[in-house]
């Protein structure tokens, strides 16, 4: 039997999941969070369509996670609004508000999201393919990152109370808030890559706006009401929706003063471009990346085995800071492709939430037929696949 019909059987029967991770009707969202308020939303509805085919009736069906708010333009420009108001020009409470009363906000919020760590977890599963091993380590490497973010603060706050002498002239640094931030991050980590630049901008008065990514946008849900609950009106805001009709309309605005962005390049200068003031606008990217490998003569090859596949192929190979190519010393290199195609070939294929899975359903509905023309253009110029079931 080939890999391709290998795949079909790996889809479950629904009766097969197990309750803890099955997932009842979809879920609407029926609310979006702006000016600290949960506002009911009557418009038009997109929806979360997770990877995982569910076979019922003899038919594998697409399953439908749930439905999210598609704002417009008019809640765009009322959700920047109260950000604008909120932060009003550094002199609202939040932006003049002591470092120390932060942090307790900040902290107060992790309390409560620590609460949500299995319906994130359940929904990082469901709408991503993110297998349960990793989902439950993004969740509690961002819960590390915000105790992290909280401890840096203090530790910067601690020498900015100092006053230091520099060529006879005595002075005292502190850093402030820069203003609105758009904050918007990619669907392959779409918790821990949201707050890597949401939790920092927050924590240090400014007020924000996170456009959730395209894949990975229900799970943010039970946060909502954490953020309503910790933070004062207006500080923290969730758009939904068309990148066009949300964050193209905030960005033309001329009203962010931060663009908070990981992802790729040539999204990160279109939106940039689109900003009628881009001399003032000041930008915190992440973006594309070709990490390599380096192996040498003198390499443990065993261990470089296993350190190259979870680079290349954790989460599918999913993540910008993913292995893209790999440089072998020509001493090791028949045996690293032959000891290399062993441990592919090993890895486990499956559902999300199946233990010693590696290897998981993709969300992007065009990506395989993507890799397809990688592939044949390789071979077009003279590589050869050498793994089993490789191409497939």
């Amino acid at each position: 039997m080939n890999a391709t019909e290998n795949i079909k059987p790996m889809f479950p029967l629904a009766k097969d999941i197990p309750e803890k991770w099955r997932l009842n009707d979809p879920f609407f969202q029926k609310t979006y969070l702006v000016n600290g308020e949960l506002r009911l939303w009557h418009g038009d509805m997109s929806p979360s369509v997770s990877p995982i085919l569910v076979e019922e009736n003899g038919k594998l069906q697409q399953k439908i996670v749930g439905y999210y708010p598609k704002l417009g333009e008019k809640e765009s420009l009322e959700i920047l609004d109260a950000a604008e108001k909120a932060y009003n020009l550094g002199r609202g409470a939040w932006p003049t508000m002591l470092v120390k009363d932060r942090i307790q906000h900040v902290d107060n919020f992790l309390q409560e999201m620590k609460k949500f760590r299995l319906q994130i977890v359940k929904y990082l599963m469901w709408e991503i393919g993110k297998s349960k091993s990793e989902s439950e380590m993004e969740f509690d490497r961002t819960v590390e990152y915000i105790i992290d973010t909280i401890d840096a603060l203090k530790n910067l706050d601690r020498e900015s109370s100092r006053i230091d002498l520099q060529q006879n002239i005595y002075a005292q640094v502190r850093r402030g808030p820069l203003g609105v931030v758009l904050c918007m991050a990619p669907y392959n980590y779409p918790l821990n890559e949201t707050f890597a630049t949401l939790i920092p901008a927050l924590i240090m008065g400014n007020t924000v706006i996170m456009k959730p990514a395209k894949y990975g946008v229900l799970l943010l849900y039970p946060l909502l009401e954490a953020f309503c609950k910790c933070f004062p009106k207006g500080v923290m805001n969730v758009v939904y929706g068309d990148g066009e009709d949300t964050a193209g309309v905030l960005m033309r605005s001329g009203r962010i003063d931060v663009l908070a962005f990981i992802g790729s390049s040539k999204v990160a200068n279109i939106l940039k471009k689109q900003h009628p003031k881009a001399s003032r606008l000041r930008s915190v990217l992440g973006l594309d990346a070709k990490n390599p490998a380096i192996i040498l003569e003198n390499a443990d090859l065993d261990l470089t085995v296993k350190e190259c596949v979870i680079g290349t192929l954790a989460f599918n190979g999913q993540r910008c800071t993913a292995l893209k190519i790999i440089f072998v010393h020509r001493s090791l290199a028949d045996v690293f492709i032959t000891k290399f195609n062993t441990a592919i070939a090993e890895l486990k294929h499956g559902m999300p939430w199946e233990d010693g899975v590696s290897l998981t359903p993709l969300p992007e509905k065009d990506k395989p037929q993507y890799l397809q023309t990688l592939i044949d253009d390789a071979i077009s110029n003279g590589a050869k696949i050498v793994n089993e079931n490789g191409g497939t």
